[in-house]
């Protein structure tokens, strides 16, 4: 059988080489393409003959699934899969397996430290710093005793919402399932308006779909308090970018802290958000760090041998 991974998922090609190991002593072509690519018939050329293939975050279309014959199973070293061509996937009815859960404690991390620098006003701080000023009019805020709205309470909304309990802070929760080991931890689901209204500190962890896209409106953000914060380190789609960067611009919401776009950085310099006060923006780095690049990594070629077994892991329903 011929299995291929058609770019880099964050680890070296020696710790990759390890991996892929077992596949090779087990008889199957191997093949590794150490380079990114979008081109769609580069992607083509690449999987060609593959029945199993491994790409993370980069498009895989339905011109480009259609185009492979062999294909049986696509492993996308990634959470989401809405980059993957799902309608022609689903009419071939080709497997789909995600590295669900790798990144759970780097994207909880990583909002966690966006809320604490637009609180604590680290951004403003450092120019001061830099500027020769001193700490005069930098009052910061503290996440004790705030309430923060998680909306989605899947792993990582859990995950965040744990960590924001650690530091004292009230969680309320939105989400189309009610976890019962959240009602346990003391979150109280609300609807999506009330979670919007009663935050100080909202944070979007839905993933994106018809369902969500557009979830967080102009009117969702009408409904926050003027001292409130949105991150969203899920999908773009899923906020009103345009929306956001009014209210910031017009002072009807402190702040936000923004991971994802519309499209995959680099951002064009139309998008609203990158002209918005008080707006801390990352590159789509939420899921990005040493450790959960190696777990992303093992999952991954793990779901290549569990399927190679006839034992199917991590299989995405779509």
């Amino acid at each position: 059988m011929r299995i291929g991974l058609l770019e880099p998922i964050g680890v070296s090609a020696e710790m990759i080489d390890k991996l892929a190991e077992p596949i090779r002593r087990a008889g199957h072509e191997w093949i590794y393409y150490p380079e990114k690519t979008t081109d769609p018939d580069e992607l083509i050329r690449r999987s060609e003959g593959c029945e199993v293939v491994t790409i993370a975050n980069n498009p895989f279309p339905d011109r480009v699934v259609n185009a492979c014959g062999a294909l049986k199973m696509l492993n996308v070293a990634f959470t989401g899969i809405d980059h993957v061509g799902l309608e022609a996937c689903r009419a071939r009815d080709i497997m789909i397996c995600n590295a669900a859960n790798y990144s759970n404690q780097t994207v909880a991390e990583l909002v966690i430290g966006i809320t604490i620098c637009l609180m604590r006003r680290m951004a403003e701080a450092e120019e001061r710093v830099r500027g020769g000023g001193t700490s005069a009019g930098l009052a910061g805020r503290e996440i004790m005793g705030k309430t923060v709205g998680i909306v989605g309470t899947g792993r990582i909304g859990m995950m965040t919402a744990r960590l924001f309990q650690a530091f004292g802070a009230k969680v309320i929760a939105h989400s189309r399932t009610v976890r019962p080991e959240a009602e346990a931890m003391g979150i109280t689901y609300l609807s999506l308006p009330e979670v919007m209204a009663q935050s100080d500190i909202v944070s979007i962890h839905t993933p994106n779909n018809a369902s969500t896209r557009g979830l967080i409106s102009r009117d969702m953000i009408a409904l926050m308090k003027p001292t409130a914060l949105l991150i969203n380190c899920a999908r773009g789609p899923i906020v009103d970018s345009a929306a956001l960067a009014v209210a910031l611009n017009e002072g009807r919401l402190a702040g936000a802290g923004v991971d994802v776009f519309d499209q995959e950085p680099p951002i064009p310099d139309s998008e609203p958000l990158l002209h918005a006060r008080n707006a801390l923006l990352t590159p789509h780095i939420a899921f990005l760090s040493q450790e959960s690049m190696l777990r992303r990594a093992e999952i991954a070629f793990h779901n290549i041998e569990a399927y190679l077994a006839g034992n199917p892991e991590n299989v995405c329903r779509y």
